[in-house]
């Protein structure tokens, strides 16, 4: 049950919100809403690509659009393709799967950077959007919306008029991993999309929002490789827990932690709305 074989070549379905027709995975610069791709975006297809063409993106546009069709990791591009393919959830059987990395998604000049762990196999890599079609979107987007920096307080699917102010949603990983966990070298290829993002926003960025510890870790990693000044020991993730960082040009920025939205920790209490809702208003300090 829940698994639909569409053929060698996808099949073409229609998009829920737009209703043309697509294969899965989708092919970029094919009129997917808001693919930030075109059919001549450059393909990292190594690790050592991967870390050129991030540091030579110029903008974050052209950083998400290589990060959208980043080939780097076999293991990754074979599963959400398979996803994609045959592993969809009875309930989306029907319709395309983006089954490519999932770019970040929100204001481009945004202050605040909220960093995940990696997409969803039916969430992200169904519809190419951070966090967009599961229930932990749906918490996530919730409050977003609460706190003033949503357009809407859901993320259904790209093309439904969602929008975000003031924030960008990015991630450790871009691909989603089986069994939701990326090997060490998975995330240590992905660093470079990470570091760039960080590099692109660090003029004007205020604070860094991290879902969990390993949004955390990769986080302090990836501004140590770019020279920012940390504190020592590894500051401990912790919920609302706050560090100062330094850019490498002097500029003082916030590393606040968060409780991921994962099921597991709403639906336990762990995180409550009010606790998330806390912390995002916290942001705009």
């Amino acid at each position: 049950m829940g698994r639909r074989d569409v053929g060698p070549l996808g099949g073409l379905d229609p998009h829920p919100v737009t209703g043309d027709l697509f294969p899965s995975p989708v092919p970029a610069g094919s009129g997917w809403p808001g693919d930030p791709a075109t059919s001549d975006t450059p393909v990292a297809g190594t690790p050592a690509a991967v870390r050129r063409l991030a540091a030579s993106a110029g903008d974050v546009a052209e950083l998400q659009a290589r990060v959208s069709v980043c080939r780097a990791c076999p293991r990754l591009v074979r599963w959400r393709e398979d996803v994609a393919v045959s592993g969809r959830r009875a309930s989306f059987a029907d319709q395309p799967y983006w089954g490519r990395p999932g770019p970040s998604f929100g204001d481009p000049d945004a202050d605040v950077l909220l960093v995940g762990l990696a997409p969803a196999a039916n969430g992200t890599n169904r519809t190419g959007r951070m966090f967009t079609g599961d229930a932990s979107g749906d918490v996530l987007y919730a409050a977003l919306h609460r706190t003033g920096y949503a357009a809407l307080p859901t993320s259904v699917a790209a093309g439904d008029g969602q929008a975000l102010t003031g924030i960008r949603i990015v991630a450790a990983v871009r691909c989603a991993p089986p069994e939701n966990r990326p090997t060490p070298r998975e995330r240590a290829t992905c660093a470079a999309w990470l570091e760039r993002d960080l590099e692109l926003s660090a003029p004007r960025l205020r604070a860094v929002l991290c879902l969990g510890a390993i949004g955390w870790d990769a986080t302090l990693a990836a501004v140590r490789s770019l020279g920012w000044d940390v504190p020592r020991p590894k500051p401990r993730f912790g919920h609302a827990r706050e560090v100062a960082l330094t850019t490498a040009d002097g500029h003082g920025v916030r590393l606040v932690g968060c409780y991921h939205v994962s099921p597991h920790n709403t639906y336990t209490g762990r995180l409550t709305p009010d606790m998330l809702d806390d912390v995002l208003r916290s942001l705009r300090r």
